[in-house]
């Protein structure tokens, strides 16, 4: 594989995040690299593989029925005594996706607008000049050196690349989920629609989540957090199948795990040349961990601010600095009033999610993982006096 010796942006990591910067920037007439270590682009997955409607239109994706495994019409939601929550639908509210082909579907149509993509090469080193960052590239047993006026950390919840820019993305246990999911087949389930789990014992600090993926095939997961958490992550999902009859004697055909953010948001995700996007800024909602579409869409900001930032001759981090602004005031501060939310759920007793389990409705449930539905739970918890302390830090 030929690599030019210069381009204008080169994007670490080809996930949502690094698809979405190297697209806009192509499309901006700019010349882009974009690399992936691993040598297949979307896998291993560490996603439930849930897109809802409302995210495909905010990302602004023609939504394809070859990446499709399941449209989804809605939801039930369970609390620890097993009291039902559901979500119905007037019409199909998403789908539940097979990532390694929906990943694939988002770099070719960077591929297509003019990046360069390159899978199985890995970023091993970088080093400043006076007009911009040296990427040491390793693809195989081929060792190369490009030089870029902006280097993009797309590389996800562990980003090497941050650290060796000297940028600190180190997220808090608090706020980083251990990740476990099955894939699997033979089950018992309801085909449309996906399944939470709630409860200290069953999933603490998070939840178990079953999203179906065609007939009888499932994924079925949990995120579990410290200090909350005493057993594995596997533990708790395990045991979980083990009681649960539609799943007990199903088969395992994948199996994916790994941290998810949720929480830890970045004030400033830019330097001099450089700028995190994706869960490599921890760009996730924090009550369900989802991540998808908020990295793609941040990947847009940054790729038109790093566009602005190159046509104008000045990659500083005062020009850069763009970036934030932007994603603060479109979902930065709308995913901080959810973490608040995160923070009251954590803080509820099993008995108390039983019993706000009996005031919630279905709509009540898709407003709040919206942000739009606090003061409605603030109300509620009020009924409680213990709860009034917790119930006022939602307002």
């Amino acid at each position: 594989m030929v690599f030019m010796e210069r381009y204008d942006i080169v994007v670490v990591g080809v996930g949502p995040a690094g698809s979405s910067v190297a697209r806009v920037c192509a499309e901006n007439g700019l010349n882009v690299l974009a690399i992936e270590k691993r040598q297949e682009i979307g896998s291993p997955k560490r996603c439930g593989e849930g897109l809802s409607k409302s995210s495909a239109e905010r990302m602004g994706i023609e939504v394809k029925e070859w990446w499709i495994r399941q449209t989804i019409y809605g939801a039930s939601v369970y609390a620890p005594n097993g009291k039902c929550v559901r979500i119905d639908y007037e019409g199909p509210e998403g789908w539940v996706i097979e990532r390694k082909l929906f990943d694939k579907f988002l770099a070719t149509e960077a591929a297509n607008a003019g990046a360069k993509i390159i899978a199985k090469a890995e970023a091993i080193g970088v080093e400043r000049d006076k007009d911009g960052i040296k990427v040491k590239i390793k693809r195989g047993n081929e060792l190369r050196y490009v030089h870029t006026k902006i280097l993009v950390a797309c590389d996800g919840i562990e980003s090497k690349i941050a650290r060796m820019m000297g940028m600190n993305t180190a997220l808090k246990l608090i706020d980083t989920a251990s990740a476990v999911q099955y894939e699997m087949a033979n089950v018992d389930i309801d085909e449309d629609r996906i399944e939470l789990y709630f409860g200290n014992n069953i999933a603490p600090g998070g939840y178990v989540w079953i999203f179906p993926k065609g007939k009888r095939v499932a994924n079925v997961g949990i995120g579990v957090r410290a200090p909350m958490a005493k057993k594995r992550a596997i533990e708790y999902l395990n045991e979980f199948i083990a009681k649960h009859e539609g799943l007990a004697n199903g088969s395992i055909i994948e199996v994916n795990a790994g941290g998810v953010p949720v929480g830890g948001f970045i004030k400033d995700m830019v330097m001099d040349n450089f700028m995190v996007v994706g869960d490599a800024a921890h760009q996730v909602n924090p009550i369900h961990g989802g991540g998808i579409a908020e990295a793609y869409i941040a990947g847009r900001i940054a790729g038109n601010v790093a566009s602005d930032a190159i046509r104008k001759g000045d990659c500083s981090a005062k020009t850069l600095s763009k970036y934030n602004k932007i994603w603060w005031s479109e979902r930065g501060n709308k995913l901080s009033r959810i973490l608040k939310l995160r923070k009251v759920v954590e803080s509820l007793s099993d008995s108390e999610l039983n019993w706000l389990a009996e005031y919630l409705k279905g709509e009540d449930l898709v407003r709040l993982a919206r942000s739009s539905g606090l003061k409605r739970l603030a109300m509620i918890l009020m009924k409680k006096p213990k709860l009034i302390k917790l119930a006022k830090s939602l307002l």
